[in-house]
């Protein structure tokens, strides 16, 4: 199978780590909707799974070193955010420092929820850190406003033709970036 054919690792990041957080929810809808779009291999990333300390001193810790596999392994990336406080969690901001050659050259999508703003503040915050990373940020994100509101007790959106589209559409913007990306890496190893 060439690499253009391959189906691509997708990891889905839950950036929250508080309790009682809907992160989980969206997320994992999030990830059905990939696992059904039909190109990618899922791998839902939960960050309070993760044990990431804030600190970056020394080495990794092990949560870190089981985290670094995961990250470079993927073609992709799909952040599920809220926003608090006008931008994105601490717990998600640690996880990307103790990174950076495994973001490099691949895109990066984002799915945001909260209260009237939906989470949208976090992701212009999340699109400047990954720039500074070598990552690609899609164009097209998703956004739940009073996101609470908006799913069922499954976990499945209210109004799902409609959450369901914009899913499909922002998956075709992240599947050719990831394509593209993925053939020129082999092609030509990316150097920062």
């Amino acid at each position: 199978m060439t690499a253009t054919a391959a189906p691509l690792n997708l990891a889905v990041v839950i950036g929250s780590t508080r309790e009682n957080r809907f992160g989980p929810t969206v997320a994992h809808w999030f990830a059905e909707q990939a696992r059904a779009y039909g190109e990618f291999t899922v791998d839902v990333i939960d960050l309070a799974d993760a044990d990431v300390p804030h600190r970056l001193s020394g080495e990794p810790t092990p949560g870190v070193a089981a985290l670094t596999p995961r990250i470079e392994a993927a073609d992709a990336f799909v952040v599920v955010t809220p926003e608090y406080n006008h931008s994105y969690p601490a717990s998600l901001k640690a996880a990307i420092d103790w990174h950076y050659s495994q973001w490099q050259a691949k895109p990066v999508a984002f799915v945001s929820y909260g209260g009237m703003g939906g989470g949208l503040r976090a992701v212009e915050h999340l699109r400047q850190v990954f720039a500074e990373l070598h990552a690609a940020t899609v164009r097209d994100s998703l956004s739940f406003h009073m996101a609470w509101e908006k799913f069922d007790a499954d976990g499945q959106p209210h109004d799902a033709p409609t959450a369901n589209g914009a899913a499909k559409r922002m998956l075709d913007q992240l599947t050719w970036w990831a394509r593209t990306l993925r053939a020129g890496r082999e092609h030509t190893p990316y150097t920062a």
